[in-house]
């Protein structure tokens, strides 16, 4: 903020200066000598008062080729390249020659604006006037195509100069480095070296941005050499660029190397690298002292600080001060900030708390709201489990000019899942193919998981059909499909041809095919799986796919193999785990194990309702009332109440909630007479079940006719 207000007032300042030698030449009666004329409509456009440099423009009486370079450059410097291109054309209307400096400035606005069809025009009058050989002219050029992405054009040009000096070099390196193509943009430093050609930030910046991953770190140790040996390390640019470079080669520590080394010439963009750094690897307590620092040796955070800073909150590391940068937000007057209100909406949503109330007070509070708002808070309420909300949020969105994208889209079918509303959902998809965003791999996998969840197997395979197979996400999701539906085998043959086909496999595929092994029983297989998962697929197995090898000996019966699985673990089991076997335990009847394991999980959440419910159940299944009583007994102690299910039924294309015992609907009355007339008819045909069990054991004939008998009511139950 002080550094804008300071380039406010040099504005106001230069402005005023300009203004008063425009007085005083008028006064000397010396503009008409195009040369003063020009001097003062430079000023005007450095200033960026168009409005008195178009007035200046208009009233000199002699102009030259200078005067119009002046204000096309004026335009461009302010990103206004369409009055800029309109200066041009008029410039060529009223006869005057394009130069080198003509043909920089528009260029340059090209580039700026990725107009390059427009580029192209300006090539051929590049040739057509004989500058093609212009070094300035030509450097543009280059610089224009490689901005634009058009790297073998580039390339064109650069091989056509008579000369090359670094700019030409830096701007051909960088035009690779933007298209990722690594192996060119090093081949390009190296013969840059070879023909004498000095290395400087503009040519080892933006190859630091290409050394972005662990298998780098050695490259990106060998540039650094280059920056030592070239006296390039006081380079603000390089400074930051090598922050970033190693932090994201995975060295933490050669980061803080070169951040401290660098202590004399930091800028807040080296502040703000350090401070991703650290975020990256998850220290967020070093990135608040970083934070801390930064204001104390006078630079004031900007949006990026703050938005980084914002989004990095754990309530595991700020537990005592969970809301102190939303109110130093507001100290600083930054909470109209669209970017930053969106990172405050964020972590109030990602917190322990799922604080829905403060982002929506956020959300309400911002004078403008983007893409990014709206998404989190219609992502939040179907996260949290608000599916009725976020079903009318989604509607509220549809009547703004916001334009609903893959993330509102896969966002609102998760609702539609949660809740099973099968029409809502097919109407969704409906208005995401009219989008165009139906075989988008996010809102296909959403598609999927909305239609398995309501038993729509048959369309969940046919969204999976209509879209690209490039993409673990979709095959993920049919996988989970079949292996819920069970049908364990054809999820087994999917994640083979997926194999086959080359997608790439992730952690969560092979949860998938657990979980299918699973369901089928196929104990052996699962077992294979995860036993192969890091030597043949480079995936090394997380708590996740542990728990499916537990729920897979479980369901086998065979607790001491998920007992002994548990134990050989790498890592401590987390409740995940543990409930699943406690799980096991109640369908095996081991109630001493159980007892056991709930003891753990009773340590771990003692605030779970869940757990102290499962071994209620089976205390009271095997009579012993007083375990039972006790574990009841707890539950009061400890203020742990039973979270009541909820339940959902689409009527009409509305969506109606309950739970037991629930009077709040307007009709609650002969809802609850329906209902006795349904549990009397329930009673009945639990009778009828055992005078049938009585009469098989006595004639085997009496079976038949009576199946035959419920086979026919069946028959009339569907057609009614």
């Amino acid at each position: 903020m002080r550094a804008l207000h300071s380039l406010l007032g040099s504005t106001v300042n230069a402005l005023c200066k300009v203004s008063i030698t425009h007085c005083r030449e008028i006064k000397l009666g010396v503009l008409a000598d195009v040369y003063y004329g020009n001097n003062i409509l430079n000023g005007y456009a450095r200033c960026h008062d168009f409005f008195l440099a178009h007035k200046m423009f208009d009233d000199m009486p002699q102009r030259d080729t200078v005067s119009w370079n002046t204000m096309i450059a004026g335009h461009v410097n302010y990103g206004n390249f369409d009055t800029a291109w309109e200066i041009l054309r008029e410039m060529k209307r009223c006869g005057f020659d394009f130069d080198g400096y003509t043909f920089g400035s528009i260029l340059k606005g090209v580039a700026c604006a990725y107009r390059c069809d427009l580029g192209e025009q300006v090539h051929s009058m590049v040739v057509k006037t004989g500058y093609a050989g212009n070094v300035y002219s030509g450097s543009a050029l280059l610089d224009m195509y490689a901005k634009c992405g058009r790297v073998e054009e580039a390339y064109v040009v650069f091989d056509s100069l008579p000369e090359r000096n670094s700019v030409s070099w830096n701007a051909l390196i960088a035009g690779f480095v933007q298209v990722g193509d690594r192996k060119t943009a090093f081949w390009l430093m190296n013969c840059m070296e070879q023909k004498g050609v000095k290395l400087d930030d503009g040519a080892i910046a933006p190859i630091l941005t290409l050394l972005d991953d662990a298998e780098f770190y050695k490259s990106t140790m060998q540039i650094h050499c280059k920056i030592l040996k070239h006296g390039l390390d006081c380079k603000s640019t390089v400074c930051n660029a090598t922050i970033t470079s190693y932090s994201e080669c995975g060295s933490i520590e050669d980061a803080e190397r070169v951040f401290d080394g660098a202590f004399g010439s930091r800028d807040l963009v080296t502040w703000n690298s350090m401070l991703a750094a650290y975020l990256i690897h998850k220290k967020e307590l070093l990135a608040c002292k970083l934070f801390i620092d930064m204001q104390m040796l006078g630079f004031e955070p900007d949006i990026y600080s703050y938005t980084s800073i914002i989004s990095a909150y754990s309530e595991d590391v700020h537990k005592n001060h969970g809301k102190s940068y939303h109110g130093l937000v507001i100290k600083r007057g930054l909470e109209k900030s669209e970017p930053i209100s969106n990172a405050l909406i964020a972590r109030y949503l990602k917190s322990n708390s799922n604080s829905m109330e403060e982002a929506l007070q956020i959300f309400k509070s911002m004078e403008s709201k983007d893409r990014v708002s709206w998404n989190s808070i219609l992502t939040g309420l179907s996260q949290m489990g608000l599916n009725e909300y976020a079903l009318k949020f989604f509607g509220h969105m549809r009547y703004t000019e916001v334009e609903i994208d893959h993330y509102a889209f896969s966002a609102v079918l998760r609702s539609c899942s949660d809740l099973a509303t099968l029409q809502l959902g097919q109407e969704i998809h409906a208005l995401a193919h009219k989008s165009g965003l139906e075989s988008n791999e996010f809102v296909a996998s959403s598609l999927i998981f909305m239609y398995t969840k309501c038993g729509i197997i048959e369309d969940a395979r046919k969204s999976f059909e209509q879209t690209p197979k490039d993409s673990s996400i979709t095959w993920n999701s049919i996988i989970f499909g079949y292996a819920q539906h069970g049908q364990g085998y054809v999820a087994l043959d999917l994640f083979f041809q997926m194999k086959k086909e080359k997608v790439k496999l992730d952690h969560i595929t092979f949860v998938a095919v657990l979980t299918a092994c699973s369901h089928m029983g196929l104990v052996d297989q699962g077992c294979k799986f995860l036993m192969s998962m890091e030597s043949d697929y480079g995936i090394t197995p997380r708590m996740e796919h542990y728990a499916c090898a537990v729920d897979l000996y479980g369901r086998a019966g065979r607790l001491d193999e998920a007992k002994a699985l548990i134990e050989a673990m790498p890592f401590k089991p987390d409740a995940m785990v543990l409930k699943t076997l406690l799980g096991a335990c109640r369908a095996c009847g081991n109630i001493e194990l159980a007892s056991q394991i709930a003891g753990y999980l009773l340590e771990l959440e003692p605030e779970e309702h869940c757990t102290y419910v499962l071994l209620s159940d089976m205390y009271g299944h095997l009579k012993r009332w007083d375990e039972k009583a006790s574990v009841k007994r707890l539950m009061r102690e400890r203020g742990v109440r039973k979270v009541p299910g909820w339940s959902w039924i689409e009527i009409k294309n509305e969506v109606f909630s309950f739970k037991a015992e629930d009077h709040s609907h307007s009709h609650c009355e002969e809802i609850y007479c329906v209902l006795g007339v349904l549990m009397e008819e329930i009673k009945r045909m639990d009778f009828d079940a055992n005078v049938k069990a009585l009469m098989h054991d006595l004639d085997p004939m009496d079976w038949y006719c009576d199946n035959a008998l419920l086979q026919n009511y069946d028959s009339v139950l569907s057609a009614a």
